[in-house]
C-alpha cells in the first residue's frame, strides 16, 4: 500500500506528462501549505513594511530624486484611461493625462519621469518600500489616506457619475437606486474608491456594493445586465463614454460626490511634496495643466477652482493595536465564512467531476478519452483567473443571446473553482485506478461481474482510498485559490483584508488577523491529511 501511494506522490510532480505541480503543492504539515499565497504575501507585505519603516533612515526624498536624476512614481495601468493606458498605436507605450503629468512634475524638479507598474491597492506598500516616491494614480483624498501619507495640493477636482443600462430604464434618478421594499438593487463600483465610501455612506444596506478590481469589470456587469447601476469618477465617464466598455451606458442624473486627486508620498518628505504644489500651481497658471485635461476632455468649469481647492480633514483617528482587532475581527470572520462556503461548495464539484473524467479516460471510447484529455489539458493550461473571468464576464454575453440571465459572483466562483479543480483531481484519480493490479478487473469479471460491477465495486473504492490523502491536500490548497474569486468582486478572506487595509491604517494587525483566520480553517485539515498518509505508510493501523 505504501508503494501504491508512493507512486502517486511521484507521478504528482515528477511524472513526465502526467501530474504538474500546479500550485505550491507542499508535502502535507508543511507550514507554508497552511497559508494562503496572498496571506503570506499580505503577511509579509507588513512585516517587510515594519522592517523596511524602521531601518529606513533616508536622505530626504526630494535629494534622492535630484541625485538619480528621476522621478519615480506609482501607478496602475490595468486601470486604464484617461489615467494611464498603452498607446492604441504601440501598446509598449504608456499615454494618459496622468503620464503627461508627472512630466511636467519631473520637468519642474530637473529630473525625468519614470512609471512603476503595481496594483492599484497596493501601491502604499510600494510607497511605503521606498519602491517608489509618489503616488500618481487617480488615488482621491480621503481622511484616513492623510492620516498615513502626506498629499499633495489637488490636481484636479473629480465628481461622481451614476451609470445605468440603455436597456433598463428603471433608474433615472440617484433616488431611485433605492428599490422597492425587500429589493437592493446591485450597485457596481471599484474597490476602495471615493464611489465606493460614497454609495456606502449614503444607500447603506439599502443597496448591494459590488466591489471589483477594476472600473471597467463593473461598467460591463452593468451593461450586461448583472448589476443594476455603477458609480464611477467623471473623468472615467465620459473617457469611456464612446468606448465599448462605455457605449451601452447612459448618464443619470447630475454628478454628485465632490473630491480632489491627490498625489502621496511618505510621511515626513514634506520638501518633496511642497516641490510639487509649487510643479501644480506653476503648470496651472502659465496653462499647461489645462491643455493636458483638454486633451483628454478632461477640462471643465470646475477646475477653474483647483488652486483655491483644499481638502477638509474630518480628524478620523485611525483605530490601530489592540482595538483594530476588535474592531474589524466580525469583518473579517465574516469574509472567511465566504471562504469556508467556496471552499466546500467547490470542492465536492471537483471531486464528481474529476472520478467521471478518470474513468472516461480509462475505461471509456477512445474518442471519449482524447475529449476528456483535451479538456484535462486545457483546464490545468490556462490561470484559474481567467477561467473566472470568462465564466463571469464573458458567459452572461453569450447566455444573454439565448434569453439566459448571466450568474451571480458566488455562483460564477464556486463552479469556477469546481471546473477548475476537477482536472487535477482527475488526474489523482486516475493514478489511483491505474495503481490497481489488473487482475482484480479480470478476477472480478472472471466471477460474473459486469465491467460497471467491477469498477462500481472492486476497483473504484480502492482507488478512491488510495487518492483520499493528495485529495485532501487539494482541499486545503484549494483554501488558497478562493483568494483568486476577488477578481470576480467575491468579498472572500483576502479581498476583505484588501478592502479594510486600503481604508484604515491596520495592514499589520489586519495581516495577522487574516493568516490566523486562514491557519484555522486550514490546520485541522491539515492533520487530516497527515493522519490519511501515516494511515496509508502503515504506521497507524486503527
Amino acid at each position: 500500500m505504501r508503494g501504491l501511494f508512493s507512486e502517486i506522490a511521484v507521478c504528482r510532480f515528477h511524472r513526465p506528462g502526467g501530474y504538474v505541480a500546479r500550485r505550491s503543492v507542499h508535502p502535507v504539515g508543511h507550514v507554508a501549505h497552511l497559508f494562503p499565497g496572498s496571506a503570506i504575501v499580505a503577511l509579509a507585505a507588513g512585516i517587510l513594511v515594519l522592517i523596511l519603516g524602521a531601518g529606513n533612515a533616508r536622505a530626504d526624498a526630494l535629494d534622492d530624486v535630484r541625485a538619480r536624476g528621476k522621478l519615480i512614481w506609482g501607478g496602475d495601468e490595468e486601470g486604464g484611461g484617461p489615467y494611464v493606458y498603452p498607446d492604441p498605436d504601440d501598446p509598449r507605450r504608456m499615454i494618459g493625462f496622468e503620464v503627461e503629468l508627472s512630466e511636467i512634475i519631473a520637468e519642474e524638479l530637473g529630473v525625468r519621469a519614470e512609471f512603476h507598474q503595481a496594483d492599484w491597492n497596493t501601491l502604499p506598500n510600494f510607497l511605503d518600500s521606498g519602491e517608489i516616491d509618489i503616488i500618481l494614480n487617480g488615488y482621491e483624498w480621503t481622511p484616513q489616506r492623510a492620516g498615513q501619507m502626506l498629499a499633495s495640493r489637488p490636481y484636479y477636482i473629480y465628481e461622481l457619475q451614476l451609470l445605468a443600462s440603455k436597456r433598463d430604464a428603471r433608474i433615472q434618478s440617484w433616488d431611485d437606486l433605492v428599490g422597492r421594499p425587500g429589493e437592493a438593487l446591485k450597485i457596481g463600483v471599484m474597490q476602495g474608491t471615493a464611489a465606493a465610501t460614497y454609495v456606502r455612506g449614503r444607500f447603506g444596506d439599502r443597496v448591494t456594493l459590488v466591489e471589483y478590481d477594476g472600473n471597467t469589470n463593473a461598467m460591463l456587469q452593468t451593461a450586461s445586465g448583472v448589476d443594476d447601476a455603477t458609480v464611477q469618477d467623471l473623468p472615467i465617464a465620459v473617457f469611456y463614454r464612446t468606448l465599448p466598455q462605455g457605449r451601452d451606458l447612459r448618464f443619470v442624473g447630475d454628478p454628485v460626490g465632490r473630491g480632489y486627486y491627490v498625489m502621496f508620498a511618505r510621511m515626513g518628505e514634506t520638501r518633496l511634496i511642497e516641490a510639487i504644489d509649487r510643479a501644480i500651481e506653476s503648470a496651472f497658471r502659465d496653462g499647461r495643466l489645462r491643455r493636458v485635461y483638454e486633451k483628454y476632455g478632461l477640462w471643465n468649469g470646475t477646475q477653474d477652482g483647483l488652486l483655491d481647492a483644499r481638502p477638509e480633514s474630518a480628524g478620523i483617528e485611525s483605530v490601530r493595536g489592540w482595538r483594530a482587532f476588535v474592531t474589524y475581527s466580525p469583518v473579517l470572520i465574516e469574509a472567511a465564512w465566504t471562504t469556508l462556503k467556496l471552499s466546500f461548495l467547490a470542492m465536492p464539484i471537483a471531486v464528481i467531476l474529476g472520478l467521471l473524467v478518470a474513468l472516461g479516460r480509462l475505461y471509456g471510447p477512445k474518442m471519449l478519452g482524447v475529449g476528456l484529455s483535451f479538456y484535462v489539458e486545457i483546464l490545468r493550461g490556462t490561470p484559474v483567473m481567467l477561467q473566472l473571468l470568462v465564466i463571469y464576464f464573458l458567459l452572461p454575453e453569450l447566455l444573454r443571446t439565448i434569453g439566459i440571465g448571466g450568474l451571480d459572483r458566488v455562483t460564477a466562483a464556486v463552479i469556477g473553482l469546481g471546473i477548475n479543480y476537477s482536472a487535477y483531481e482527475a488526474e489523482i484519480y486516475r493514478a489511483g485506478l491505474q495503481a490497481i493490479p489488473r487482475g482484480q478487473m479480470e478476477a472480478s469479471l472472471a466471477l460474473g461481474m459486469t465491467r460497471t460491477q467491477a469498477l462500481r465495486i472492486v476497483i473504484v473504492p480502492q482507488a478512491l482510498r488510495i487518492s483520499l490523502p493528495p485529495v485532501t491536500n487539494d482541499f486545503i490548497a484549494l483554501f488558497k485559490d478562493t483568494s483568486i474569486c476577488s477578481a470576480i468582486a467575491v468579498v472572500e478572506l483576502t479581498k476583505q483584508y484588501n478592502i479594510l487595509s486600503n481604508s484604515t491604517g491596520a495592514r499589520i494587525e489586519l495581516a495577522v488577523m487574516t493568516a490566523l483566520l486562514y491557519l484555522l480553517m486550514s490546520y485541522p485539515l491539515s492533520l487530516v491529511a497527515r493522519r490519511l498518509e501515516r494511515v496509508m505508510a502503515g504506521e497507524v493501523h486503527h
